[in-house]
C-alpha cells in the first residue's frame, strides 16, 4: 500500500497536478491540529516522513519544506537528509524555503521569501537569505498593536471568502492608497 501511495503522489507530480495533503500524510508526514496550509505549499514528497508540523501552524502560499538536499549527490554519492520540525504556533511566510535539519521554534515567524538553513529559536522573527534574526515575536506584535491604533481596520466583510462587495473592494483600495490596514 505504501508503494501505491508513493507512486500515486509521484504520478500526480509528473502530471503537474497538486499533491494532496492526504498523500503526504499517508507517506508519513506528521501534521498537528488546527493548521492552515495555504495553496501551493510544497512538502518534500521524497522524504515527507521526516517532516513534523505542530499545532496551530500557518504556512503561507508557495512555501517549500525540504527534508533532503541533493547538492551532495553527484560528488559524494549521497544526498543530505534531515528532519524538519515546525513547532506549535509558528508562521512560515509565502515562498519561504525551509531546508533539511531545521527546527522552527514555538511562536516563531519566518518572513516571506526567506531561506532557512539553521534552526530558529522560540519566539523569534527571522528573514532573509540566509534567514537571520530580526526581532523577538512579542516586539513585532507590540509594533503592530501600536500601528493598529491609527490604521484602517476592516471586519469580516473585508474578506473574499465572505463575499466582499465591489463597494468594499473600492473603499479598501482608496483607503489603503498610501498606508497599510488590518482585516480580521
Amino acid at each position: 500500500m505504501k508503494v501505491i501511495n508513493f507512486l500515486r503522489a509521484r504520478f500526480r507530480k509528473w502530471l503537474n497536478e497538486e499533491i494532496w495533503m492526504d498523500d503526504y500524510l499517508k507517506l508519513g508526514l506528521k501534521l498537528g491540529s488546527n493548521c492552515d496550509i495555504n495553496p501551493g505549499v510544497v512538502f518534500d514528497i521524497s522524504h515527507c516522513w521526516l517532516i513534523e508540523i505542530g499545532n496551530n501552524v500557518v504556512i503561507a502560499p508557495y512555501a517549500y519544506i525540504l527534508a533532503h538536499d541533493a547538492s551532495t549527490q553527484k560528488k559524494l554519492g549521497y544526498t543530505k537528509i534531515g528532519k524538519v520540525k515546525i513547532v506549535d504556533n509558528s508562521f512560515i511566510g509565502a515562498r519561504a524555503v525551509i531546508m533539511p535539519g531545521v527546527t522552527i521554534g514555538k511562536n516563531a515567524i519566518v518572513a516571506a521569501g526567506s531561506v532557512v538553513t539553521k534552526s530558529v529559536e522560540d519566539n523569534t522573527v527571522v528573514g532573509g537569505n540566509p534567514a537571520k534574526f530580526i526581532m523577538e515575536t512579542d516586539a513585532l506584535m507590540d509594533k503592530h498593536k501600536e500601528l493598529m491604533k491609527t490604521a484602517k481596520m476592516y471586519g469580516e466583510n473585508g474578506l473574499i471568502q465572505n463575499g466582499i462587495s465591489a463597494a468594499m473592494k473600492n473603499k479598501m483600495a482608496m483607503e489603503l492608497e498610501n498606508q497599510s490596514g488590518y482585516v480580521i
